[in-house]
């Protein structure tokens, strides 16, 4: 009579590498996503200790406005660069058909007031009526963390 094969002993060891290989993929495709679902052109707000929380300027078809550190106005939807002066009329088109007609105002914290305040200006002599400046909370660094 002939012998058969023993069987191998089993391994009670948890193969992680499959999984940590998956994850790996899943945070680089989270690190090349990210910075393309910030809506309009990257500014570093002013920081504030009591922002308002505008969820509003975070829809899909929000008017922002964003003013950077060298004072060039852009205009979403689209990032087209505009000068300030242009700025009422195509909000105007913007506006028609819309419930909402807040204009967000996202500005460079080193941006020059002027160049704020001209926009603004610009805006309410295109009678918009709404306008929202959009902030960040401060962190406190020394603050701990609730239990």
């Amino acid at each position: 009579m002939a012998k058969l094969p023993k069987a191998p002993p089993v391994v009670s060891d948890i193969n992680v590498t499959p999984m940590v290989d998956v994850m790996l993929v899943l945070l680089i495709i989270f690190m090349v996503i990210t910075p393309m679902l910030s809506k309009g052109v990257n500014v570093d707000l002013v920081k504030t200790k009591n922002p308002i929380k505008m969820q509003e300027a975070d829809k899909e078809d929000a008017i922002l406005v964003a003013i950077t550190r060298d004072d060039k106005v852009y205009l979403s939807p689209g990032n087209s660069l505009i000068s300030p002066d242009q700025l009422g009329p195509k909000v105007n088109d913007l506006q028609t058909n819309r419930s909402d007609k807040t204009v967000y105002i996202k500005a460079d914290a080193r941006a020059r007031f002027a160049a704020v305040t001209d926009v603004i200006d610009n805006l309410r002599t295109a009678k918009v009526d709404s306008v929202g400046l959009l902030t960040e909370e401060i962190r406190d660094k020394n603050k701990k963390g609730s239990l």
